[in-house]
Formats: structure tokens, C-alpha cells, sequence
């Protein structure tokens, strides 16, 4: 191949926010003739499956440079050092400092520099890319937040991520208004913890200030949006923006990830069963509109039938909607691995099964009650919009791709509602 860079992006929306700030200095490197693999380790087969991206990848590209970063990469460089497929293996780091990307360019100075990744730990900064935004024409994405503090024993992601670092609100702010101007009528604040916002910066302020901050000083924006939180770290300014601000997206991604208090414990977790429940009350109360999305794992080890059973409950009494199930993959290096009583392999996938059924159920249930009711849609593209509450709709006629239509809810076509 020749000409620009390629791209492949594995896992999370994090990651898709770093390919585009890789994107814009590879291109300001002048660098040609590359292919990058952005990975992820969230779970060991994210890792299998990013060996078989890079080879599938050389393959197809023989004479280009293969480099490979991200978090697999962070964690274990040497591993995909030694695979012949690979040239260079780069840090989550180093990836985004325009000096990487010049000597990249510029070609190998020998050995040593096969492998650029350094202590993860030691960063206590956001790299100011992450900072300029990207998305569709109609939604922009702005990290406010990089890292974890917390050590979950089933997670290897600070180790691939390092401790939080928070982005300042006024760069936050800055950066908002100038997507604004571009005209964005969407922003989603988006970081591997995000409800620890701020805990770095001076006067330690809570995400809900932040949301608050924006909300206030930015009245054109249309739309905000807050991906993944961590529910029992809600702040009181989170919860009055989610009563009072209705420029405040009705949908929140919860990290729940079980719902029996001993697997809570045992997963190191700071909530218990209750707190969810308590938190989804709560929020439903301020804000009767509201969904969930969640993220629980099925089969962690000791997992009984009975704690299994309490997970499956939470879909219920929390009312979630939107589900990311994820059967439990042993991490190497994590204390989860260490624990002896593995549940079975079967048994973890036919839970896993149980746990999307719940929550195919829980979408048909949304969608029914839909029908009949107005809702203000962030059109993807010209047939494709999506409502306040993230859900998929249909028009018959061709829209303005990135604007907010109007529009009464006239049917339902599979996982996706129908409007005129």
C-alpha cells in the first residue's frame, strides 16, 4: 500500500477518540505506507482478537509498517513485539506526542526503538489532543477525563490506562464552544472513569460542576450527553443538572457489572445491590424519561446459580434497558485470575445468553411504549436519527443529516422505532 495511513480501532469509544487524534499527527508526520492497530484488553479474547487483526492485517498490507498500540500493547508490549507481523509496538502515551509520529515517519533508528512504551503510571496529564473533538456531523466527542484510580479485581484497564488525570473545565469549556460553532448540536463528555472528574484538580470539583459549568456557560449548546458513570459516585450538582437541565440527555450508561452483594465485594467493587437500585430510583424520580444502559458480567468466579440469579433480577428492579453483557474472560495479572473457583465455560456463555435475553426483552418493552409519543431526534444520517434516550429511529423521507427533528413516533421495525 501506499498513501495515507490506515486505521483499525478495537474496543471502546475512548479508543475511536484516540484514533482520530492519531489520525491528525500521523498526517502532520507526513507518514505514509503504515498500518496502525489501536487494541483493547478489556477481556482476553479482545486480546485474541487483536493478534488476529495484525496478522490479517500484514497480510493484506506485506509491504507496509505495521504498529500496534492501545491498551494490549501498553500492557504487554513484548508480546506483540515478538510477533513477526509487527514493526513497532507504541505506548497509550506515546501514541499521542507528535514526536512519536516523526520518528515513525522517518523510519526505525534500530532495535531498541521497536518498542516505545514507558510506565503508564507515571503520566499525570491529558495528552491536549484528546481534548479537540470528533465525531459525525451531528455528535461530537470530547474526552474530559483519561485513567482509574480504582482496582477492580477482573480489571487490567488502569494498567493499560495509568491512574485519573483530569482535562481543567475551561479547556473543557473552550473546546465545547468551539464545536458549537462548527456546528455540532450534540457533545458527549466521555473518559475511562468519568465520575471521577476532578478529583486531580485544584478544589477537587465532581463531575455534576463540570456538567453544570457547561450547561451554563455554553446556552447555545443543544445537546449533552455523559457516557459511562460510575453510579455511587453521583455528586449532588449530577443530580440537580439531571432534575433541572433538559438540554441533559435522558440516558445514562451505568458500570454495574453484577447484582449480588458477595460478587460486588469479591469484584472489589464500592456499591452494593441496594445503591443501584437506590440510584435508579432516584434519578427516575427527577427524571421520569430517563433509561439505563449497563454493563454486567456473567460467570465471574465463585458465581453461583443463586448470585447469578440476583444479576438477572437487577434488569428489573433497576429497569435497565440497554445491556453489555460480557461473559467473564480470566485477565492474566489480575486478582480475579487468581481466584480458584472458575465457573465453568458453558455455564458462563448460557448465563450470558440468560442475561441478553433480559435485555432484548427490556428493549421490546421501551420500544412499545413509544409509539404515539413526540420526541426531539439527532438525525446520524439522512434516514437515521437517534432520541433523547439513544434510541434508533427510522424516517420514510430523507432528513438534514445533524439536525434535531421533531417528529411523533408512528411505529416499531425491529430493535429500531418508526417516524414519518
Amino acid at each position: 500500500m501506499t498513501g495515507a495511513p490506515k486505521f483499525t480501532t478495537l474496543g471502546c469509544r475512548l479508543n475511536a477518540y484516540e484514533t482520530e487524534a492519531m489520525k491528525d499527527l500521523a498526517a502532520q508526520a507526513g507518514m505514509e505506507n503504515a498500518v496502525i492497530v489501536n487494541t483493547c484488553a478489556v477481556t482476553s479474547e479482545a486480546v485474541r482478537k487483536a493478534r488476529q487483526e495484525i496478522r490479517r492485517l500484514r497480510r493484506e498490507n506485506p509491504d507496509a509498517k505495521v504498529i500496534v498500540t492501545g491498551c494490549a500493547a501498553q500492557i504487554d508490549p513484548d508480546s506483540f513485539a515478538a510477533m513477526t507481523e509487527v514493526d513497532a509496538v507504541i505506548g497509550n502515551t506515546e501514541k499521542m506526542a507528535p514526536e512519536t509520529w516523526s520518528r515513525l515517519s522517518n523510519g526505525f533508528i534500530g532495535e531498541t526503538e521497536r518498542v516505545m512504551v514507558n510506565d503508564i503510571m507515571s503520566v499525570t496529564e491529558t495528552a491536549g489532543h484528546l481534548i479537540d473533538g470528533f465525531g459525525t456531523r451531528s455528535r461530537a466527542y470530547v474526552q474530559v477525563q483519561n485513567g482509574c484510580d480504582h482496582r477492580c479485581t477482573f480489571c487490567i484497564i488502569p494498567y493499560g490506562r495509568g491512574n485519573s488525570r483530569s482535562v481543567p473545565a475551561g479547556v473543557v469549556v473552550d473546546q465545547i464552544k468551539r464545536l458549537v460553532q462548527q456546528g455540532y448540536n450534540e457533545v458527549v463528555l466521555t473518559g475511562v472513569d468519568l465520575t471521577s472528574w476532578g478529583a486531580d484538580l485544584p478544589g477537587t470539583p465532581r463531575l455534576g460542576d463540570l456538567v453544570m459549568r457547561i450547561l451554563k456557560l455554553i446556552p447555545d449548546l443543544p445537546r449533552l450527553r455523559i457516557s459511562s458513570i460510575d453510579s455511587i459516585e453521583a455528586d449532588e450538582n449530577l443530580m440537580q443538572a439531571i432534575a433541572t437541565e433538559p438540554r441533559l440527555m435522558p440516558h445514562l450508561h451505568l458500570s454495574l457489572q453484577h447484582g449480588d452483594n458477595l460478587i460486588l465485594k469479591r469484584m472489589k467493587r464500592r456499591h452494593l445491590r441496594d445503591d443501584a437500585i437506590r440510584f435508579c430510583e432516584e434519578a427516575r424520580k427527577l427524571r421520569p424519561e430517563m433509561t439505563f444502559g449497563a454493563d454486567i458480567i456473567a460467570g465471574f468466579p465463585t458465581e453461583t446459580e443463586e448470585h447469578f440469579a440476583n444479576s438477572l433480577k437487577l434488569v428489573e428492579d433497576c429497569d435497565l434497558t440497554w445491556l453489555h453483557v460480557f461473559p467473564y474472560s480470566s485477565r492474566p495479572g489480575t486478582p480475579a485470575a487468581r481466584i480458584p473457583s472458575k465457573v465453568n465455560g458453558t455455564v458462563i456463555k448460557e448465563r450470558a445468553a440468560r442475561l441478553r435475553a433480559a435485555g432484548d426483552a427490556a428493549v421490546e418493552r421501551h420500544l412499545a411504549a413509544q409509539p404515539g409519543r413526540t420526541h426531539h431526534i439527532l438525525m446520524e444520517s439522512p434516514e437515521m436519527g437517534r432520541t433523547e434516550q439513544f434510541t434508533e429511529v427510522l424516517f420514510d423521507s430523507p432528513q438534514t443529516e445533524g439536525a434535531i427533528v421533531t417528529a411523533a413516533i408512528t411505529g416499531i421495525r425491529g430493535t429500531q422505532l418508526t417516524a414519518a
